[in-house]
């Protein structure tokens, strides 16, 4: 792209066009229903991480604390 201000090639340009009336599918397409799905399958995964991990982190926890009750016979 030259620094010409006058030039009409449109190269590196951002286009956003304007929604017409025809063009307003707010329900989505079947791509958009896909995107949706696998964002929420995605949360639904990140979630159950989570909670994973807490409860590892919960049961070691409670695990180490039972050590430090637990006097040692030696």
């Amino acid at each position: 792209m030259s620094g010409n201000s006058n030039d009409t090639s449109g190269q590196g340009m951002i286009v956003n066009p304007k929604p017409k009336a025809d063009n307003q599918d707010w329900d989505g397409d079947d791509a958009d229903r896909a995107d949706r799905l696998r964002f929420e399958e995605e949360q639904a995964m990140i979630r159950e991480q989570s909670e994973a991990r807490a409860a590892a982190k919960a049961w070691q926890n409670t695990k180490q604390r039972k050590r430090r009750r637990t006097p040692n016979s030696a």
